[in-house]
């Protein structure tokens, strides 16, 4: 017992052997403990001292870090109070410019005006009589009067810029002026995504300036606009252009008695004179736009009809060949049909599995690309029968497509979350391959040869910028969990569709949608759960505010953006 104390006391510290001997009645003297206290009070001292001094270092670091990070929030608020001021000023001057241009257009045609009522009114000053004499002072008088007119329209022009301001608002019409209470309601409501863009591109703007000096002289327009000023202004047209989806036709073949009615894919043809829908009823259906259009619903039919063996998941036009469509389906067989014969020209059945997507290269008529729940992206040429590049991504792939303005590069949207970009001529590895989704990427669409954007059934659609490799954009608003919803883009908007049976449009600058237009219930079937129906497909008709769209249901509807 002894010998466990005396090791238990070896391994105590000299504070607890202190005690230890204290507890146990060790003799200490008064002066003794008088010293001790001391020293614990000079070490308590000390260490209370330390704990401050670390306190306040920590203290200091904090506010010298959130005064550094306030300078230069406050630098940047500056930079962006003179981007401001800048732009206004030369906002302004253009402004005053255009007002001069009028007035200056004005006074020529009131000087034209004049001069023809004077050669139009000398007739009547001949004397009636028929006497052929002409009084002297009666065109002296008008001539007089012309003058003076001039000269005062002269004399208001002049003064007319310190005005120029109650001018503009007095010459709106009540028309024009709701037009641009509304295109400010739309301002206000994408606020906070409108300011960010333009600043965004203002420092962007400097930046490239600072990078580069001589830029600076090349990136001011004739209107006294930088580069990215007039870009923002073309980008704020647009998004207060629209603001809603209207219904100019509907198409309602859906079969009754079948509930498989989805539309797929609906896509227009290489003039956008015809457009064509598939989707679960096996069919291929082809539509002239314009007899759509203008002709009533009852007359409305398919110029070309053929059938599939198989559900069809995708089509897609031949850019060069008008004549030719090439289809996907659920057996993965992908088809080239001709619609002038209604027959196929071409199948390939390599897919191991369903096939979701098909894409006709812009650049070379006779390739084509696909790609499969069988994990392969597939390459094929209309010259021979295998493919001529297989590409196994590990993956089921929901959606490729070639870059508008190459026959070598393709984008691949998969179950893997991610956009996979390759160059066809070298496909060991991917350019690059784009992350961000949460879910699967189910379409991909080019909007330029640089701008790609993507869906996911994460609910979101997100923009890529495919020559930098890096985001640019993140749209949100719509519904998308489980279903392929369609995707569609022109060169500034974004449509796709929702699973609370809406479609939904983006201006590809603002994350928020800029209209958004509901399909109407099925009048034939009221008991039916309309809350079960989505948005199946969607297709802009090249650069125009058009829009096919299609549902679960196999209605097809025409929409038009409109203010």
């Amino acid at each position: 017992m002894k010998t466990s104390a005396l090791q238990i006391s070896r391994r105590a510290t000299p504070l607890e052997q202190l005690s230890q001997a204290i507890q146990q009645g060790s003799e200490v003297s008064v002066k003794e403990l008088e010293s001790l206290l001391s020293l614990l009070m000079d070490k308590k001292r000390k260490m209370e001292q330390e704990e401050a001094e670390s306190s306040l270092r920590i203290m200091l670091e904090f506010l010298q870090f959130l005064r550094k990070r306030k300078v230069e929030e406050l630098n940047e608020v500056e930079n962006d109070l003179q981007f401001i001021k800048e732009d206004t000023s030369a906002v302004e001057e253009h402004r005053m410019e255009l007002y001069r241009a009028r007035c200056r257009y004005a006074a020529k045609m009131r000087m034209l005006l004049n001069d023809s009522s004077v050669v139009t009114i000398r007739p009547s000053l001949i004397d009636k009589q028929g006497t052929g004499i002409i009084s002297c002072s009666s065109i002296s008088q008008r001539q007089g009067y012309a003058a003076s007119d001039t000269s005062q329209n002269r004399k208001a022009d002049a003064r007319a810029p310190e005005n120029v301001h109650m001018t503009d608002s007095d010459s709106q019409n009540s028309d024009q002026s709701g037009l641009v209470t509304a295109r400010k309601r739309r301002i206000c409501a994408q606020f906070d995504d409108i300011q960010g863009y333009y600043l965004q591109k203002r420092r962007h703007c400097t930046k490239q300036s600072h990078r580069q000096e001589e830029r600076v002289a090349n990136v001011i327009n004739r209107e006294g606009y930088c580069a990215e000023l007039e870009d923002f202004q073309s980008v704020l047209s647009t998004i207060t252009q629209y603001s809603r989806l209207r219904v100019v036709a509907e198409l309602r073949h859906a079969d009754l008695f079948h509930s498989a009615n989805i539309v797929s894919s609906i896509e227009f043809d290489r003039d956008d004179e015809f457009f064509a829908t598939a989707g679960v009823s096996r069919r291929i259906k082809v539509f002239d736009f314009s007899s759509v259009v203008n002709e009533p619903a009852d007359a409305q039919c398919p110029v070309v009809e053929m059938s599939s063996r198989s559900k069809l998941s995708c089509l897609s036009w031949n850019k060069h060949t008008k004549n030719h469509i090439a289809s996907s389906d659920y057996e993965g067989i992908v088809t080239v049909w001709d619609v002038t014969s209604r027959q196929s020209v071409m199948e390939y059945e390599e897919h191991e599995n369903r096939a979701w997507s098909v894409d006709f290269s812009h650049i070379d008529p006779s390739m084509l690309v696909s790609g499969s729940d069988d994990c392969k992206v597939k390459v094929w040429c209309m010259n021979q029968e295998a493919s001529v590049i297989s590409i196994d991504l590990k993956a089921n792939i929901c959606s490729v497509k070639y870059n508008p303005q190459s026959s070598f590069h393709i984008a691949v949207g998969s179950a893997d979350n991610h956009i996979h970009y390759y160059d066809l001529r070298n496909i060991k590895q991917p350019l690059h391959i784009f992350s961000g989704h949460h879910k699967t990427v189910s379409y991909v669409k080019f909007l330029s040869n640089n701008e790609l954007a993507s869906a996911s059934t994460d609910g979101t659609l997100r923009l890529w910028d495919v020559k930098e490799n890096i985001p640019l954009r993140t749209f949100g608003g719509h519904t998308n969990e489980k279903n392929f919803v369609g995707l569609a883009v022109n060169s500034e908007y974004i449509a796709c569709g929702s699973e609370t049976n809406e479609v939904f449009v983006y201006q590809k600058a603002i994350s928020k949608p800029v209209a958004s237009h509901i399909f109407d219930s099925d009048q034939n079937d009221p008991d039916e759960d309309m809350g079960s129906h989505f948005i199946s497909s969607v297709c802009w008709k090249r650069e125009s505010p058009t829009i096919l769209t299609a549902n679960s249901q196999g209605i097809v509807q025409v929409l038009v953006l409109t203010a």
